[in-house]
């Protein structure tokens, strides 16, 4: 080859490994259509609560438990009725009138009319900004008030709240909790399995033997013990759900270390000088990602349901406030009368926990280094 053709000839670049794991798991249509669903959920429990137009805190007395519908409530043949009942309640007479989100209605009186039957409408949570016009003598005039139609999409629950809205905060907490807490798990999992396995010998035998004392602690106890000292807070609850959760990370990084600290390349940057540090930095832990990725897909959803018996215990996330998991567990004691209140939540933490297991198999196919 001459010095013409090598000066002509194509310049490749090297790819590194986490550009290598991106183009593969663009492939994998499934992991990246569940990556859009994480990002759509996520999306919407950051700003779906601030956009619904019912606040997941209003109840609404008239609306207990009303199903899912597409159509505003109040119903066409319930305005009329409840806008009769309070003029019973104000004692006039009429016949009421239903135009748009209007209701009018004639008055007529042998003695004056008293404006301060508008008192019963303006405590009314169906009818707004109710007026009065009499005539000179006071003895007939015209009462109208506004509709206040709402929409309930997904229906409300036992106090009256919307359905939607409180799916949505619960998305929030939940996603929140069990990113936080597996984020803390795998960056104390990780860091304290590699370490453990990567030295050996007294050094691992020391540090897993205290792993196997955490492991005989009752997490139960262990989140009362926060709660007592520290007080009930979100922040506690994602520590105490990551404090337990990296022992089992610990075990499988440790595990990978053990593995991988005896293959040639690693022996090859050993015998050339490198640093410890520099070896798990830059050999040992990103050749174990696949199993330890795959591994925080499943402690995500596990993280969740943790939350969801803390809740249930009365440990955990308290009214108003709500997640996924207090969601269902409400759902599941009113299914047979209110089955909505089962199904939104439900279909929702499925959603969540398919997504992270389709992204969790694309980013261990990616990930792995035999694959390269």
């Amino acid at each position: 080859m001459t010095d013409t053709d090598m000066n002509t000839a194509p310049v490749t670049t090297s790819r590194s490994l986490w550009q290598d794991a991106w183009l593969r798991l663009r492939k994998n249509r499934t992991a990246v259509a569940s990556l859009f669903v994480l990002i759509f959920l996520a999306l919407a429990g950051i700003f779906g609560p601030m956009l619904s137009p019912h606040s997941y805190t209003q109840i609404y007395q008239n609306y207990v438990r009303v199903p899912p519908s597409l159509e505003a409530y109040p119903r066409a043949d319930a305005i009329l009725p409840a806008f009769e009942g309070l003029m019973s309640r104000a004692r006039i007479e009429g016949t009421p009138e239903l135009s748009g989100d209007t209701v009018s209605v004639e008055l007529t009186a042998t003695t004056p009319i008293d404006e301060r039957v508008l008192r019963y409408f303006q405590r009314s949570d169906l009818f707004t900004q109710p007026q009065l016009t009499l005539s000179e003598d006071g003895l007939s005039g015209t009462l109208s008030a506004h509709v206040e139609r709402s929409y309930f999409l997904l229906g409300t629950d036992n106090l009256g709240r919307d359905m939607l809205s409180r799916i949505l905060i619960g998305v929030r907490i939940s996603l929140a909790i069990g990113l936080l807490a597996s984020g803390m798990a795998l960056i104390v999992g990780v860091t304290y399995g590699s370490i453990s396995g990567y030295l050996g010998g007294r050094v691992d035998n020391v540090m897993m033997r205290i792993v196997d004392i955490l492991y005989s602690l009752p997490f139960i106890f262990f989140v009362i013990l926060l709660l007592v000292f520290f007080g009930r807070s979100l922040f506690i609850i994602f520590v105490a759900i990551g404090a337990t959760e990296w022992l089992d990370m610990a075990r499988i990084v440790r595990g990978q270390t053990l593995s991988l600290k005896r293959r040639e390349f690693v022996q090859a940057a050993e015998a050339m000088g490198a640093s410890k540090a520099g070896i798990l930095k830059r050999h040992i832990i990103p050749n174990a990602l696949g199993p330890v990725i795959v591994f925080v897909t499943l402690l995500v959803p596990k993280a969740i349901l943790a939350e969801s018996l803390l809740s249930f215990l009365g440990l955990g996330v308290q009214d108003p406030m709500t997640s996924l998991g207090l969601l269902i567990s409400e759902g599941a004691a009113n299914m047979r009368g209110a089955p909505w209140q089962l199904f939104g939540p439900a279909i929702t933490l499925t959603a969540i926990l398919f997504a992270l297991n389709f992204l969790g198999d694309g980013l261990r196919d990616s990930l792995d280094p035999k694959e390269r």
